[in-house]
């Protein structure tokens, strides 16, 4: 991983944090409103929503990336409504797997 990616996600996290009560910052994680961090996930890095699910009763996981410029971002917005940054990289690949034939009917 580039230095200056590891800077730049840490600069997201950071300038999250800002736009954070301190309260809001559970457990050393950026929480806070979710509209304000998808906003700034697509205006800084061009990310949008690739993938969603549930996380059994916990909240819903969010994956935004962008293919220009590769970085990705994992969201999990809990069910009162906040939003958490759970990791953040690089050189996404949205890319579908092929599916491999095993042989076995499915």
């Amino acid at each position: 991983m580039r230095i200056g990616h590891v800077l730049g996600a840490v600069g997201a996290l950071l300038a999250a944090q800002v736009a954070l009560s301190p309260a809001a910052l559970a457990g050393g994680r950026a929480c806070g409103n979710r509209t304000v961090i998808i906003q700034r996930l697509a205006e800084k890095y061009g990310e949008t929503r690739q993938s969603m699910g549930l996380q059994r009763d916990q909240g819903v996981i969010e994956i935004f990336a962008s293919q220009e410029s590769g970085t990705w971002t994992i969201l999990m917005t809990m069910p009162n409504g906040m939003a958490c940054l759970v990791a953040a990289g690089e050189a996404w690949d949205g890319q579908a797997e092929l599916a491999v034939n095993t042989g076995k009917p499915t």
